[in-house]
């Protein structure tokens, strides 16, 4: 169970029914440092998505609401009214870093700026806490460019000839990025295989391409690894993504009608494509869920 904004009419109104590793709820060791769930940035629309960080702040976890109509949990003897089930997944903070280096790289002009300027946001006052996360600084480098006090002309020394700080500075790289993110789409290539999950009916359902006979190519698994990682990047890095990937833009016939999306019926829950119909909805959700968090988590 884990804390919420009180629901009127619930029977314990300050509870979740959650699904999550014990990383995600391990007991504070001390009393200011207790699992906190929080509103971030959506690396992908710049949105308000909910998150966890554990305590201490030291692992990041997506948090995916799945939610039906007229559903209700039993706990013990009480009818809890909120029917919504929780899952919680380990992320990368560093996709959510990415979209304040990519901000910051556009707005200072490729300035070189230490990490936690780029991480100031007003409206989301717990961002700084990406930093947090443990080696966050040790991994950073996969999609910055970095510079010490020593390589920048600003740098002041002290009278007895050395640094005052080793504070590093930092500006994004988008060359770096990409190869980060091939290696997460060839992982989520991998986990997709390993897990049997079959990809050539939904990218061909995705991009309104018919065919009588589906079977998974090489380049279906690329393509629809590419669309999961997509979920977590801005538009415009997804699109220099397919490039670098050596995969073309595919061009849907306007002949063809828009599928219909299933997004109404979960809560920041993409890329599942036809889970939602399945009677075995909370199974292979868990399986999906848990496949894709080994791909966006760091390793």
């Amino acid at each position: 169970m884990g804390g919420a904004k009180q629901r009127p009419g619930d029977a314990h109104p300050g509870q979740w029914v959650l699904i999550a590793p014990e990383a995600a709820t391990d007991p504070p060791k001390t009393p200011d440092s207790e699992p906190l769930f929080t509103k971030l940035r959506n690396p992908s629309t710049g949105e308000a998505t909910l998150y966890l960080f554990n305590s201490g702040a030291q692992q990041l976890f997506e948090v995916k609401a799945f939610h039906e109509e007229y559903r209700s949990w039993f706990i013990g003897q009480t009818v809890q009214q909120d029917g919504r089930l929780l899952f919680v997944t380990p992320m990368d903070p560093l996709f959510l870093i990415l979209y304040y280096l990519i901000k910051a790289d556009k707005e200072q002009q490729g300035k070189f700026q230490p990490l936690d300027q780029v991480l100031l946001d007003a409206e989301y006052p717990s961002c700084p806490l990406l930093l947090k996360c443990a080696d966050v600084k040790q991994y950073i480098h996969h999609i910055t460019e970095e510079k010490g006090n020593g390589d920048l002309p600003t740098c002041r020394w002290s009278s007895t000839g050395g640094e005052i700080d080793s504070q590093k500075f930092h500006k994004y790289s988008q060359e770096k990025t990409l190869k980060w993110l091939k290696k997460k789409v060839n992982r989520t290539v991998k986990a997709l295989k390993s897990n049997d999950i079959c990809v050539g009916e939904r990218v061909r359902a995705a991009t309104f391409i018919s065919g009588k006979q589906i079977t998974d190519t090489k380049e279906d698994y690329v393509r629809y690894a590419h669309g999961l990682i997509s979920e977590y990047i801005p538009e415009d890095l997804s699109k220099e993504l397919l490039k670098y990937l050596g995969l073309p833009e595919l061009k849907s016939p306007a002949s063809e009608p828009p599928l219909k999306s299933h997004r109404s019926k979960t809560t920041c829950y993409t890329g599942t494509y036809s889970l939602l119909q399945s009677k075995h909805f909370y199974s292979h959700a868990l399986t999906f869920l848990f496949m894709r968090a080994r791909c966006i988590d760091r390793q």
